[in-house]
């Protein structure tokens, strides 16, 4: 359900921009982007501080790009977003030796110290990889094919990644077995 919500702003801001331009769709994905964190807030007693910072930095940006009635800043978010979220995974790991991946989902999963290191630095590469192609994109191509891109591309790297760290982790899961159920 959580995932559902997330994308719902980024669908809004799709259709808008497609519909309608640039300052509306800012507009809408700034008051979606509220709205959004208004239910999470109701639904679940609590918002993420994830969803925190990309909410804001959602109204921040959006507001610019709203102004100034340019996408630019928009683009700049998402670059901004994944530097801090790939720098936040390598400081935690290299300065503090503890892996940011391993306190979000470490009371879900446990894993040996290693894997949860390279489950970290995979992310964090993985945020870096984001970026550079959110710069491509946005510097070499049209506001059209970028908007495609940050709504159904990340997508997609992000579901290609998730679904590489659960093959990746499975191995270290506990197994359970089927004669001990029956």
């Amino acid at each position: 359900m959580k995932q559902i919500l997330e994308f719902i702003p980024l669908l809004v801001f799709f259709i808008v921009y497609k519909l309608l331009g640039i300052r509306e769709a800012a507009i809408a994905l700034i008051i979606a982007t509220v709205i959004q964190l208004v239910v999470l807030k109701v639904k679940y007693g609590k918002i993420e501080k994830q969803q925190l910072i990309m909410g804001s930095a959602v109204v921040f940006f959006g507001a610019l790009s709203a102004y100034f009635n340019e996408l630019a800043f928009l683009k700049w978010k998402v670059t901004v977003i994944y530097a801090l979220f790939a720098l936040a995974l390598i400081i935690s790991q290299v300065m503090f030796n503890k892996p940011l991946i391993q306190q979000l989902l470490g009371k879900e999963i446990q894993l040996p110290d290693a894997v949860w290191y390279k489950l970290n630095m995979g992310w964090a590469c993985f945020f870096l990889l984001c970026m550079v192609i959110n710069i491509i994109i946005s510097q070499y191509f049209s506001d059209d094919i970028w908007v495609d891109f940050k709504t159904f591309g990340i997508i997609g790297l992000s579901l290609i990644a998730t679904v590489a760290t659960g093959v990746y982790i499975y191995r270290y899961l506990p197994q359970t077995d089927n004669k001990e159920q029956q």
